[in-house]
């Protein structure tokens, strides 16, 4: 609706503020649907939720409260402007405050800087990107300017930059299949409404949906690991191809109901486990910077892995499993748990542990390097580096994260199936490291790396464009 007030085209009328005068008009008009000239709570919560502005934190008696100024049960037509022109004055200031080189728009190196600048822990960048160039970016351009800004949040009930940053930074929590991007804390009002948790639905959701989309891959890298001394050459369409000859299409998604089914207690653990430790590191309450987040975010993932790994070897063993062998998670757990014991569900926990640390850091790093390598040596009048690039930064920086864990990947995933491709017998971490140099030198360790490096974009796009229309729906953006 306010994307189409923007557009809106009054023949006539020259002057800005008497067009938009009436673009008010039309928009109050069209909440109050009833036509008595009031726009009570109910008429203001039903606009708000069919136009998809609701931020999720009551948004509606906010802007209620802030416009009622004769407290009577409804917004008559002045208050109603009234209040749209002083916090059209806000807003202003928190474009101004964001506007760095006062040029007029709102660059997307502007918004990371405010982030940042607010204690975001922003691993999964391109997440940030989406979300708020895609929804209040109108024209295309990957810049935001005053009119889109202005009627974006014409209905959000945000009143500063702060309070916008946390409301973008809420708009992060992103799964693209190999981990799950945490949040900033969630606000008391947010807890009590409820919001945390259908922001984590959601999340769930388009995390889902990526892994569902980008499942052939995973299951292809997970067979190239396990199965490379059977094929001294993979390749990607053989590969595929293989697959499809021996169970058919349906085969490409072999084991991703446990990879689906792992989300919710995966986020719910992490998220937990994050705002944990990142009260035992705040020190009497002190505010913790991207340094403590990074340390907490890592912890919170181990631990997470730590609770639901056995889930890991589920996935690992119904993906390797022939055709019917097993007939759903339950029966796999079943039937491991009787031919191999308890310890099974444990195998390769060690590298798993290990890995996770150095794909976090140097995601992080590599990320930020190679940003800051483009604007020194590229950037000529503008310091926005453009999506173009920040998608490459990402991209390459989600990849040496990959490739920098992958050899500890790829032992984890032989140890996982051991017993499936070694009849019973277990070898250890340093063993298993040994044969795999021997009999297959340096290359071995990097079996499967290409169909994972290339479901990382596909995965991220999907992940945000799935959360983006999910939290819409929620209405909770």
């Amino acid at each position: 609706m306010l994307r189409w007030l923007r557009g809106f085209v009054l023949p006539g009328v020259a002057c800005q503020k008497d067009e938009d005068d009436l673009r008010y008009e039309i928009l109050f008009q069209d909440l109050d649907s009833d036509g008595d000239g009031l726009v009570n709570i109910v008429e203001l919560q039903e606009g708000l939720k069919n136009w998809g502005l609701s931020s999720g934190q009551n948004s509606e008696e906010h802007i209620f409260e802030a416009g009622n100024t004769n407290d009577d049960s409804g917004l008559d037509f002045e208050e109603f402007m009234q209040y749209l022109k002083d916090h059209e004055i806000k807003m202003r200031l928190a474009f101004n405050s964001l506007d760095k080189n006062n040029d007029g728009i709102i660059e997307t190196s502007e918004i990371i800087a405010a982030l940042k600048s607010r204690g975001g822990f922003i691993i999964n960048v391109i997440s940030t990107i989406f979300v708020v160039n895609f929804s209040i970016d109108s024209d295309g351009t990957m810049t935001i300017d005053w009119d889109e800004w202005k009627y974006y949040f014409l209905l959000h009930p945000e009143k500063n930059i702060d309070e916008i940053a946390h409301f973008w930074k809420h708009s992060t929590i992103i799964d693209i299949g190999e981990s799950i991007s945490i949040p900033d804390e969630f606000t008391e009002q947010e807890k009590r409404s409820g919001d945390w948790w259908r922001r984590l639905v959601a999340a769930g959701i388009a995390g889902a949906v990526a892994r569902t989309c980008t499942a052939p891959f995973d299951r292809l890298k997970v067979m190239m690991q396990v199965h490379s001394l059977k094929s001294r050459r993979p390749r990607l369409i053989g590969g595929f191809e293989q697959m499809v000859k021996e169970g058919g299409i349906h085969s490409l998604w072999q084991g991703n109901g446990v990879n689906v089914f792992k989300i919710a207690p995966e986020a719910t653990l992490k998220i937990g486990a994050y705002e944990q430790y990142k009260k035992w590191l705040s020190f009497d309450g002190a505010k913790i910077g991207i340094t403590e987040r990074f340390v907490s975010g890592s912890l919170a993932g181990a631990t997470a892995q730590t609770c639901i790994y056995p889930m890991e070897v589920l996935k690992t063993r119904m993906i390797l499993g022939e055709t019917g062998q097993y007939s759903g998670i339950i029966d796999c757990g079943k039937k491991l748990l009787k031919q191999e014991g308890v310890r099974t569900f444990f195998k390769g926990y060690i590298p798993n542990f290990l890995g996770i640390l150095p794909y976090a850091g140097i995601d992080l790093a590599v990320y930020e390097l190679l940003k800051n390598y483009w604007l020194e040596h590229y950037a000529t009048n503008s310091v926005d580096p453009g999506i173009i690039i920040l998608l490459g930064c990402s991209a390459l920086s989600h990849t040496c994260g990959q490739i920098a864990s992958f050899p500890l990947n790829l032992v984890r995933t032989r140890m996982q199936a051991q017993a499936l491709e070694e009849k019973g017998t277990t070898t250890s971490m340093i063993h298993l490291i040994q044969e795999i140099h021997n009999n297959e030198g340096k290359k071995g360790f990097f079996r499967g790396l290409t169909p994972n490096i290339i479901k990382v974009l596909p995965a991220v796009i999907i992940s945000c464009a799935a959360y983006e229309k999910v939290t819409q729906h929620m209405g909770l953006i």
